[in-house]
C-alpha cells in the first residue's frame, strides 16, 4: 500500500452554492451546483472527468448523465455518511491504475426540506429487529452508545457540552456555518431535552447541502489551479450493522481498522497531525473516534476538548468548520470534513486558518458507528 502514498491528489473542492435551508433546490441540483464549483476550482473542466463516485438516493449514472460525462469508472459504494471518505481510497486505487484521470466525488442531500425524497417501508435488519423494542432513529441509537460510555469510564453531560462548545467557536469563524454565535457549557445543558443523554445541542443540524472534491494523479495535479493536497494514506472499515451486535460497544472496530490503515499507508503516526476532522453527528462522537483510533485510552476521548486544546488557538485544532453541530449536516456528512481539511492544507481558511497546517485526519463513521473511512491529507510529500 506505502507505493500507493502521494500518487494521487485532491485538486478541487468546494460546497453548493448555499448550505443551509434550500426548500427549492433539488437534491441533484445540489450535487450539480457542488461538483460544477469543485471542478472550476481544479481548474479543470467537466469534460475531463471520467469517474463519478456517490451514494445516497442518486446514483453515478444519474449524475454522470446530468453532467453530461460518460464515465469510464463509477462507484456507488454506500454505508452511511462515511460512504464519501472510503471513496477518496476507491478513487486514489482507480487512478493510480488508471481506470479513470480525473475523479469526481459528489453528494447532494435535501435532508432538512425534504426535496425529491421518497421514503418505503423499512424492511432493514434494525427496522425489522430493533425498531419494535424502542429504537427510533439515529439519536436513539446513539443515545444508547453514549449511554454506555457514560456507565463504563465516567463520562459526564458537562464532558459532551464541551464538544459543542468548541465546534460552536469554530463556527464562528466560518461565514458559511448556519450557527455562529458563542455557547457555553451551561447553554448545552440547559438547552431543550431530546434523547438522553441528548439536549438539542447536542446534536447536529438538519441541512441541505452538496459538497463535492476532485482528485487526480500527482503528476496531472501540478498543472491544476490550485496548490495540490496528497492524500497521504487511505483506509476503510466495516462492523456490525445493529447496534445490539457491537463487538465492543461503546467503542468501533471499524474506526480502529480504518485508521490502522490509513496510519500504515502514510507511514505517520498520532502525534504527527496538527489538524483533526472527525465526523459529529452527536457531541459523544469526536470523543470516540478518537479513542477507537487509539489517539487515548478509553474513557479519555473528552479531554481533548477541555481547556481549549481543541479550540481556535489550541493546540490540536478539531473540526475547524463547525462540524455538523454548527456548520451544516445534510444527513451524509462525510464530504464536508474532506473538503475542509483540503482548505486548511491549501491555506484558504482565513480566520480559522491553522498556522503551519501539514498533515490533516479526515476520519467520519457510517451509521452507528458501523463503517469507517479514514484519511491521511498533506499538503506535502
Amino acid at each position: 500500500m506505502k507505493e500507493l502514498s502521494n500518487s494521487v491528489c485532491i485538486v478541487g473542492v468546494d460546497e453548493s452554492d448555499e448550505v443551509g435551508k434550500q426548500p427549492d433546490v433539488s437534491q441533484l441540483s445540489l450535487h450539480l451546483q457542488a461538483s460544477l464549483n469543485a471542478i472550476a476550482d481544479a481548474g479543470l473542466k467537466v469534460s475531463d472527468v471520467d469517474g463519478i463516485f456517490t451514494a445516497g438516493q442518486h446514483s453515478p449514472a444519474t449524475l454522470g448523465e446530468a453532467l453530461g460525462v460518460n464515465p469510464r469508472y463509477v462507484d456507488g459504494t454506500s454505508v452511511g455518511g462515511c460512504s464519501f471518505i472510503i471513496m477518496v481510497g476507491h478513487a486514489l486505487l482507480a487512478l493510480h491504475h488508471g481506470l479513470c484521470d480525473v475523479a469526481l466525488i459528489s453528494h447532494g442531500e435535501s435532508g432538512r426540506s425534504g426535496t425529491g425524497v421518497t421514503r418505503g417501508r423499512d424492511t432493514s435488519l434494525s427496522g425489522q429487529y430493533e425498531m419494535p423494542y424502542g429504537f427510533g432513529g439515529a439519536p436513539t441509537y446513539f443515545g444508547m452508545i453514549t449511554n454506555r460510555h457514560m456507565h463504563e469510564y465516567g463520562t459526564t453531560l458537562e464532558d459532551w457540552a464541551k464538544v459543542a462548545v468548541s465546534t460552536r467557536a469554530w463556527a464562528g469563524l466560518n461565514p458559511k456555518a448556519m450557527f455562529r454565535d458563542p455557547i457555553t457549557v451551561q447553554d448545552v445543558l440547559d438547552s431543550r431535552p431530546m434523547f438522553y443523554p441528548f439536549n438539542l445541542l447536542n446534536i447536529c443540524l438538519v441541512t441541505d447541502a452538496g459538497g463535492a472534491v476532485v482528485l487526480t494523479r500527482a503528476d496531472r495535479a501540478q498543472d491544476c489551479a490550485k496548490k495540490p493536497v496528497y492524500v497521504r494514506g487511505a483506509g476503510e472499515g466495516t462492523d456490525h450493522v445493529l447496534v445490539t451486535e457491537m463487538e465492543e460497544l461503546p467503542l468501533s472496530v471499524a474506526t480502529r481498522n480504518s485508521g490502522k490503515k490509513a496510519f500504515e499507508m502514510a507511514g505517520v503516526s498520532h502525534g504527527d497531525f496538527d489538524h483533526i476532522m472527525l465526523y459529529d453527528a452527536f457531541t459523544s462522537g469526536p470523543p470516540i473516534m478518537l479513542e477507537s483510533l487509539g489517539f487515548c485510552e478509553p474513557g479519555e476521548g473528552c479531554s481533548f476538548f477541555d481547556a481549549g486544546k481543541s479550540d481556535p488557538g489550541g493546540s490540536l485544532p478539531i473540526n475547524t468548520n463547525g462540524g455538523g453541530l454548527s456548520y451544516t449536516h445534510s444527513g451524509m456528512y462525510g464530504i464536508f470534513p474532506i473538503i475542509e481539511a483540503v482548505r486548511q492544507q491549501r491555506g484558504e481558511c482565513g480566520d480559522r486558518q491553522v498556522p503551519g497546517a501539514s498533515l490533516s485526519l479526515v476520519n467520519g463513521m457510517g451509521g452507528m458507528l458501523s463503517a469507517a473511512g479514514t484519511i491521511v491529507l498533506s499538503n506535502q510529500k
